[in-house]
């Protein structure tokens, strides 16, 4: 067994495929097939499963995965010790559901760049259960989903809260909405409406709100980014969590604005997650700390 075939794994689950994995690695599609082929005869066990749409790690390979990756992290540490400098180039991979750009992702992403400016951060835009798998399966680092009171989180993760909120209405600043104090559920029924697609916090948030009908003239969409913009380009209004909309470029130019939803307490969380390990490989550390500077630096501004 050697590490690299371990690494192999790790690329693979990573980018969700052969093909994928062998362009980041600069290795052939058949060389990294074969690797990873004499890793299952020598752990005899088939670690992906291979199919026309791509492979995809297996169930066991799935039990063994956090095993490997304590070792490749235990690897990873050996090398910072020595002053190993490809350490410098790895590439950390955020999942995010596009909540908190502007108020802690963004300004967090400066801070991290300034200490770790080799390292390569990719940020994916995906719904929480996809973030969820991601984390356990290893092809992701870290994962930002919202929350709301009594939603679990899966015992193999570790959770850190970074932001609390309450939904509000997304408006643009000329709309009539934005001469209100609060806006009345009932009519926020009769406007267009842009919803988040089914997997969202606030596709369930907003079932809930209407008693489970949508308002008649609604379009679905992935994320509040492109939520913001749907609004912006006055197709409708949405329901984000305030932090989703405060400090947005968009919000400072003075074209979208936001206002609370009558007689509503809701309360909305945005965490933090990563899998549960004894330790933090530096990079990953450094930016998981930045993120959390950021959050503590925004509640105390807010």
């Amino acid at each position: 067994m050697r590490i690299e075939q371990l690494e192999y794994l790790t690329a693979v689950t990573r980018h969700g495929s052969l093909r994928q994995a062998s362009e980041r690695l600069h290795l052939s599609q058949p060389a990294l097939s074969e690797a990873l082929s004499k890793l299952e005869r020598e752990l005899g066990v088939t670690l992906l499963d291979r199919r026309r749409s791509g492979a995809r790690i297996s169930r066991q390979g799935q039990e063994l995965l956090p095993t490997m990756v304590e070792v490749l992290e235990a690897v990873d540490r050996l090398r910072q010790a020595a002053g190993d400098p490809a350490l410098s180039l790895r590439m950390l991979r955020v999942g995010t559901v596009n909540a908190g750009t502007s108020a802690v992702l963004v300004p967090a992403m400066h801070a991290f760049r300034e200490h770790h400016p080799g390292t390569l951060v990719e940020m994916v835009n995906i719904r929480p259960q996809e973030i969820h798998e991601g984390l356990v399966e290893g092809g992701l680092d870290l994962g930002l989903v919202n929350v709301l009171p009594g939603d679990d989180v899966p015992p193999d993760l570790q959770s850190m809260e970074l932001l609390h909120g309450r939904p509000v209405v997304c408006c643009r600043s000329d709309h009539p909405f934005a001469k209100l104090d609060a806006v009345e559920p009932e009519r926020l029924a009769e406007e267009p409406f842009v919803a988040m697609r089914s997997g969202y916090l606030m596709h369930r948030y907003a079932h809930r709100l209407f008693g489970g009908t949508l308002p008649a003239t609604s379009f679905s969409t992935d994320g509040a980014e492109m939520g913001k913009l749907m609004v912006a380009d006055g197709i409708g209004v949405t329901i984000l969590p305030d932090y989703s909309i405060d400090g947005d470029p968009i919000v400072r130019s003075g074209l979208l604005t936001h206002r609370p939803i009558a007689g509503d307490t809701t309360r909305v969380t945005l965490l933090l997650l990563h899998r549960r390990v004894a330790q933090l490989p530096p990079a990953l550390r450094g930016l998981r700390d930045a993120l959390l500077d950021r959050a503590r630096a925004h509640a105390q501004s807010a």
